[in-house]
């Protein structure tokens, strides 16, 4: 019998399990801690969000700032259709939002970890928990598997063990040929200690858009204003993008938003200048323009000197181009950053030149694979962390199975 082991008891690993169990293959997963499909379980809110809307792989790569042209081979093997035919075909009904996340339609994550637990339970999948991977030994007759408490021969490993927010995280690869790249945080939220826009926490605005000064780095959509800063997709995907350069800058920078990013200068000057000659008696305070909730209104308001008694048709000239410049151009200045630790991303992980992106075998050591956030891949909100994890996951289970024939 051929024994294959899986090490990570997440998305990756029973995705890769599920797919290397056929008959004379004893296939376990081996997870160190007691819970299995944890990032599962809690991802979108306790919803799971599956996948993001079928699209081409052209399109599906541009939302991965770190793997894109590996995963451009990958997903020709399992992309976001097959995740949805999977899983619907196992019972599971999924729905497409609005914003082309892809969630079950029970709206309950325990939909998809019951899926994938019945799953392995079908195909003979072992599972051990409480099992910690201390070292890869290569042996002639297989591979040993060196656990706190003890040692395992194996046939062939997948390693799926998630990512690390240090490099010490991926220790049981120690005196293997394979290279890491430094974890560093992806997908986090800014900090503003000293801005009082942080009054404001609980307001969002559909259409933002965020850029740094200083780089060409931006990205536009949804932004919400919280106790410590700044979040929202439109923040946390310019994190994700942004991760390498933040990090170079311990995370101080300046961020300028445009708060309706359909919105360019002249478009906000000219429909002041509009309204004012339409409607120039109306208190200005009373009639926020823009899709601008009121509490900011008010607050880019008392920015611009702009009274509670003002009304559109008699403040200056100076007060307009205030008020555009903080619709245009309001400059946050970020000091630090606030990860989520329950859905922790990190950018970093095994270097992707050491792995074949057609099988996820590595390219220096046969029978050892890699599926899911331990490679140096990651992608932003929406559903893209897990389709990469399905995908190499699916491709390492299946071409683990070679050693059984």
């Amino acid at each position: 019998m051929i024994h294959i082991a899986v090490i990570g008891g997440g998305a990756a690993g029973f995705f890769a399990a599920v797919h290397a169990a056929k008959p004379g293959n004893q296939v376990t997963i081996y997870e160190k801690t007691s819970k299995l499909l944890s990032k599962v379980r809690i991802s979108g809110g306790g919803r799971c969000n599956v996948t993001h809307r079928p699209m081409e792989i052209s399109k599906l790569v541009k939302n991965y700032p770190r793997g894109e042209k590996f995963l451009k081979r990958v997903f020709r093997h399992f992309d976001q259709e097959d995740t949805v035919n999977w899983f619907e075909s196992r019972g599971v009904k999924l729905k497409i939002e609005e914003d082309g996340r892809v969630f079950p339609v029970s709206d309950n994550s325990s939909s998809i970890v019951d899926a994938l637990l019945k799953e392995a339970n079908n195909q003979g999948v072992l599972i051990q928990t409480g099992m910690n991977l201390n070292s890869i030994q290569l042996q002639s007759t297989g591979i040993n598997l060196q656990f706190d408490q003890q040692t395992i021969r194996v046939d062939a490993v997948i390693l799926a063990t998630g990512g690390s927010p240090k490099s010490s995280g991926y220790h049981f690869l120690n005196g293997l040929s394979h290279q890491i790249a430094s974890p560093i945080p992806s997908l986090f939220t800014f900090n503003t200690p000293s801005e009082p826009i942080r009054k404001l926490m609980g307001l969002s605005v559909p259409h933002a858009h965020v850029r740094f000064e200083a780089s060409k780095l931006s990205y536009s959509g949804p932004l919400l204003i919280t106790h410590w800063g700044i979040s929202g997709p439109a923040v946390l995907k310019l994190s994700a993008f942004g991760a390498d350069w933040l990090h170079e800058q311990k995370y101080e920078a300046r961020a300028v938003i445009n708060w309706n990013g359909n919105y360019k200068e002249m478009d906000y000057e000219d429909q002041l200048r509009n309204y004012q000659k339409a409607h120039p008696n109306r208190l200005v305070k009373n009639y926020p323009l823009f899709d601008i909730p009121a509490r900011l209104w008010e607050h880019f308001l008392e920015r611009a000197e702009i009274k509670d008694s003002d009304s559109f048709g008699n403040f200056s000239k100076k007060q307009l181009n205030k008020l555009v410049q903080n619709l245009f151009c309001y400059i946050l200045t970020i000091k630090g950053k606030t990860t989520f630790k329950e859905e922790f991303v990190t950018a970093g992980g095994v270097d992707l030149s050491g792995i074949h992106p057609e099988t996820m075998e590595s390219r220096y050591h046969p029978n050892i694979y890699f599926s899911g956030e331990v490679l140096n891949i990651d992608g932003i909100t929406g559903g893209f962390n897990f389709q990469a994890a399905w995908s190499t996951g699916y491709l390492a289970g299946i071409s683990s199975i070679r050693h059984s024939i």
